[in-house]
């Protein structure tokens, strides 16, 4: 059975809404902003180390922080215990020690640890832990505004 023009559209344009979202390549943005940062715990310069084992199973490896209560638990890719967590206390934010990504299990999303203020400090420490150094300053290019940048440098 032949596709008319319109379903061929269609299709094309799903997979032009994968490529613009990066669910086709694997790539997702993650999130500048989430409503869920009050839940985070006012001390998050002091956390356990990368290394430590998740606080159930023991698991070395796969491990998130919750960012919440600092317990260290599996992903959902071992034994599941970090999401346990979540349904349990409802503490949604988790940082990856694997690649230091942040999670909010209530937005169901990433989130920019470099550039939301409140994780900024608490990505740093884990990256320094991790590293042994700090992390590589990202560097942000702002449109340049047409008619200001001579005003901007000439002093008046």
């Amino acid at each position: 059975m032949a596709t008319s023009s319109s379903t061929q559209l269609e299709i094309q344009l799903d997979e032009d809404d994968d490529l613009i979202f990066g669910a086709g390549s694997g790539w997702v943005e993650a999130r500048t902003s989430c409503e869920h940062l009050a839940s985070l715990l006012s001390d998050l310069v002091h956390i356990p180390t990368p290394d430590t084992p998740c606080n159930r199973c023991h698991q070395p490896s796969e491990n998130w922080l919750c960012l919440c209560c600092k317990d260290v638990l599996c992903s959902r890719f071992v034994n599941k215990h970090m999401l346990q967590h979540y349904q349990q206390t409802n503490h949604s934010v988790a940082l990856s020690y694997s690649d230091l990504s942040v999670w909010c299990f209530k937005c169901d999303a990433y989130l920019d640890a470099q550039v939301i203020p409140q994780l900024r400090p608490v990505h740093e420490i884990a990256y320094i832990l991790k590293f042994g150094q700090a992390p590589p300053v990202r560097t942000v290019e702002f449109p340049k505004a047409e008619g200001n940048q001579a005003d901007a440098t000439s002093g008046s």
